[in-house]
């Protein structure tokens, strides 16, 4: 791993010189901002694919503004072992200079679909101010981590000045939201023009408007779906039933058990941890996940640790007999696909063969179960000891006015764990714009404008801080 002098904390001089950059353009980005929301770039195949391209060059436009870099292009590269093109990416690189540091900023460009429009306060692709935040889809996650990394280079190219000698080099990815299926060819295909001392990944949160985070731990993924059969046919459930076991109660009963009395995973020699110690009382989780009045928490440990230290099964599909259709009838088969997050510490393979093989022991009555392929992401653990780390840290909390904490994450950013293999000495640094009430995913997704400010600042001042260290 590239090492490099002590970094020296942040000036209160430079951070308010910063600061008033930042304060200057910011009216200019966030209309940026607003105007790459009203692209409706979907990377799903069910929407329109010329978005994405719109999105991309309206983009590519952007940095080009910049007049930083020694090229920015788009990009794409192939699915797999395809012949098929995945989502255009932004490429841009600026080679660093008498040894200073090489930062790769990543975001991504593509969003979620809408949903029902119906379960939208204000129009989903039509920025909205409302309360110090701006509402749409793709405000959040992740359009606003493409105009931080735009904002912070452009104040860092005001205020370095011909001092500026840090390298960058930019990925604003196009399928994120759609599985990140060209990822990996990407990476290898332009691995020159990636290669970096230091990944800055601003697609997290902080851990609230006013107290700024890096992610140093994510929860991988393993996605199995199970079939379950008991006949070879469907049968009447009056002339059968209380004999002939169906292919629903078999189902039940197995799904039944991936989990103990207290809700906790029951699946075997799963790895766990109990995390960061952050102050998250229980009437918030009820809060933030609107979970119902009178409805208990499940597992145990702290309930940080459950939803990023820990494991978790999530049923995430069912197929058995509609009940708008439903009759009589004792079904031969049913299906359901199981989603297991997984802490860091375990390999998504691993972690599918112990769900698999809890299943099959705790198959009831002889019935037969069929795995469909499984689809996994490996979790992450940040190095929090490193020279980036610690530069990341002094800058944000230089910008927010209070010190960084450290947040872990129960989802999962599988392309981390591809980022770590094909740069297996650059340091990771996940930060991100967004906050409890953001809303990624969800209907009404937004982005509160002081954490965004707050955010360009720190990146800035990181990229400035790293550009006064040389090479240890």
């Amino acid at each position: 791993m590239n090492t490099f002098a002590e970094p020296q904390n942040v000036s209160p001089e430079l951070a308010k010189q910063v600061n008033q950059v930042v304060v200057d353009q910011f009216a200019q980005r966030v209309g940026n901002l607003c105007d790459l929301v009203r692209i409706q770039g979907i990377a799903w195949e069910a929407f329109d694919a010329n978005n994405l391209t719109r999105s991309a060059e309206a983009i590519k436009a952007l940095f080009d503004e910049l007049d930083i870099f020694e090229s920015v292009k788009i990009v794409t590269a192939k699915i797999g072992d395809t012949d098929k093109d995945g989502s255009p990416a932004i490429l841009a690189h600026r080679a660093a200079k008498n040894g200073k540091p090489h930062f790769l900023l990543y975001a991504h460009h593509d969003v979620q679909p809408p949903g029902p429009e119906e379960d939208w306060n204000t129009p989903a692709f039509e920025p909205t101010l409302l309360n110090g935040r701006i509402y749409g889809r793709g405000a959040a996650d992740d359009k606003a981590g493409v105009v931080a990394h735009l904002t912070a280079l452009a104040a860092l190219k005001e205020v370095a000045g011909d001092d500026f000698e840090v390298g960058v080099s930019l990925f604003i990815e196009g399928e994120e939201e759609a599985g990140s299926e060209s990822f990996r060819n990407f990476l290898e295909d332009n691995k020159h023009e990636l290669q970096a001392d230091a990944i800055v990944v601003a697609d997290s949160g902080n851990w609230t408007v006013e107290i700024p985070a890096l992610t140093t731990t994510l929860r991988g993924v393993v996605t199995q779906p199970i079939e379950v059969r008991t006949l070879d046919h469907a049968l009447h459930s009056g002339m059968y039933g209380g004999v002939v076991p169906d292919a629903t109660l078999a189902l039940i009963r197995i799904l039944a058990s991936l989990h103990n009395p207290d809700g906790s995973v029951a699946v075997a020699g799963l790895a766990r941890s109990e995390g960061a110690e952050l102050p998250y009382p229980e009437q918030a989780l009820r809060e933030d996940s609107g979970l119902l009045d009178g409805v208990e928490l499940i597992g145990n440990g702290t309930i940080l640790s459950r939803v990023w230290t820990q494991p978790s099964i999530t049923v995430i599909g069912m197929d058995t007999k509609p009940v708008a259709v439903a009759s009589n009838t004792m079904l031969p088969s049913a299906s359901a696909v199981i989603s297991m997050r997984i802490a860091p510490g375990d390999e998504p393979e691993a972690a599918a063969e112990k769900l698999r093989a809890h299943i099959l022991e705790n198959t009831p009555f002889g019935a037969k179960v069929t795995f469909g392929p499984h689809q996994g992401g490996r979790p992450f653990a940040s190095d929090t000891e490193g020279w980036a780390f610690k530069v990341a840290k002094d800058a944000l909390g230089a910008a927010f006015g209070n010190e960084s904490v450290e947040m872990g994450i129960g989802g999962s950013i599988p392309f981390i764990a591809e980022l770590t293999e094909v740069f297996p000495n650059a340091q990771i640094l996940v930060t991100g714009v967004e906050d409890a009430d953001s809303r990624a995913h969800s209907p009404n997704e937004s982005v509160h404008l002081d954490t965004l400010k707050n955010a360009m600042v720190a990146e800035a001042l990181m990229l400035l801080n790293a550009n006064q260290l040389d090479r240890a």
